[in-house]
């Protein structure tokens, strides 16, 4: 296979390979430390669960990518990598540390989601470095492939991680805390691999920096702006009208997923246990849904055009959702989950392709930042709406149809922009 022929390639590199090392063990610990928290939140035996409550994990887990995100590359230019790899997820150890105590103790909430809040929030800039120091590892030749690569195998390092979690949960320790200590093991091996790196092999150089902290920010502040207002003019509104669209998907998937969340825990199990297992099979089918999107998505592009692709994805939801979810069941919501991953994912990558096609290469990077905060805040958004609706049990078919709606508006929008 080309990938794996590519990867063996890559892994020549010593200095990649300990990059890569980083990577996996840092975003393992993410999956790990994410799985934790949600499972604390949802499925402790002695909290009595609400949406609201899971409304305000995921705030926690999401928002610091998209308020901080746009800016962690200020202060990320002024300190030296490597430092922030090993410090970054030394000081994650620890704080996981704490957050496994404060569960132990049984805290105030607030308290414990200030712990977590500050473990996602320097989750940031590990993530932002792994990305930047990629050139110092590959030569230019290759650095295309290990874009591809390295961030892909970050996001399967965290389902792994997620399936750990799961795993240690269900089978070792019914601790939240032990899954905890889990991920800050894991932070902690990943500070020791990037010990082993030179202090300055991956930068940055210091005469690349702008000699004033206020002035990056208000530079970064003016260059969203520009991006803004570079995407609206008329020659690039396919680039907007995609990232309407995904971000309105994103939103009905956000909303599904606190009705699973609370499904899962009230209305088809009869114990904590039982309604974990169900939630990991429900990540493990959406996670496949994903993967199927990755293959599909290229051809079904190639046919139909990335608009044509969105305009399919949102109109199979709008079908599909409402006829898989309206019954409330098990197996057809796993149905829709796998569904859903699918259509998500692929609307996802057409968006990719779309803004990487219309935006000119200067705005490319200012776009995708404004991408991911309304990536990330339609996500918590929409958590925020599903608390307001779903009863306790999750069975809400308020929702379900408002989903079902809003799927089938972008469906008709992007069909009906695409005539003119």
């Amino acid at each position: 296979m080309a990938v794996v022929r590519d990867l063996r390639m890559l892994l020549r590199f010593r200095d990649f390979r300990r990059l890569l090392a980083v990577r996996l063990l840092s975003q393992g610990a993410d999956g790990v430390y994410q799985v934790a928290l949600a499972t604390y939140v949802v499925f402790s035996p002695e909290k009595q669960t609400s949406a609201t409550a899971i409304a305000s994990a995921m705030a926690v887990l999401l928002l610091p990518y998209s308020f901080i995100g746009p800016f962690a590359g200020v202060l990320l230019d002024r300190w030296p990598r490597r430092q922030v790899f090993v410090y970054g997820n030394l000081l994650r150890a620890c704080l996981a540390c704490v957050t496994g105590l404060l569960i132990l103790l049984s805290v105030p909430d607030w308290l414990f989601y200030v712990s977590a809040l500050c473990v996602t929030a320097v989750n940031r800039f590990v993530l932002a470095g792994l990305s930047a120091a990629l050139p110092r590892v590959v030569d230019g030749e290759r650095l295309v492939i290990a874009n591809s690569l390295s961030p892909t195998a970050g996001t399967l390092a965290a389902t792994a991680g997620g399936g750990l979690a799961f795993l240690v949960r269900l089978l070792v320790a019914d601790s939240d805390a032990a899954v905890v200590l889990l991920g800050a093991l894991l932070y902690l091996c990943s500070a020791l691999v990037a010990v082993r790196f030179a202090r300055d092999l991956l930068g940055p150089e210091p005469s690349l920096v702008q000699p004033r902290i206020g002035s990056a920010v208000a530079s970064t502040a003016r260059g969203l702006a520009a991006g803004v207002r570079h995407l609206l003019a008329p020659e690039r509104r396919p680039a907007a009208r995609a990232l309407a669209a995904m971000t309105t998907m994103r939103f009905c998937y956000g909303a599904l997923t606190v009705m699973v969340l609370m499904l899962c825990r009230y209305a088809w199990s009869s114990s904590e246990s039982d309604g974990l297992a169900l939630l990991g099979v429900a990540v493990l089918v959406s996670g496949a849904g994903f993967f199927v999107a990755a293959v599909v998505t290229p051809w079904a592009v190639g046919r139909l055009g990335a608009a044509g692709w969105i305009v399919a994805c949102a109109g199979a939801a709008a079908v599909l959702e409402p006829a898989l979810g309206l019954p409330f069941a098990p197996v057809p919501i796993l149905v829709a989950a796998f569904v859903l991953g699918l259509v998500t994912q692929g609307a996802k990558i057409a968006t990719d392709t779309t803004v990487q096609a219309v935006v000119e290469d200067g705005f490319r990077g200012r776009i995708f930042s404004v991408y991911d905060v309304l990536f990330n805040v339609a996500f918590v958004g929409a958590a925020a709406v599903a608390a307001l609706i779903l009863p306790t049990d999750g069975k809400s078919v308020p929702l379900v149809v408002t989903v079902a709606l809003l799927y089938a508006a972008t469906t008709a929008a992007i069909y009906r922009s695409e005539q003119q």
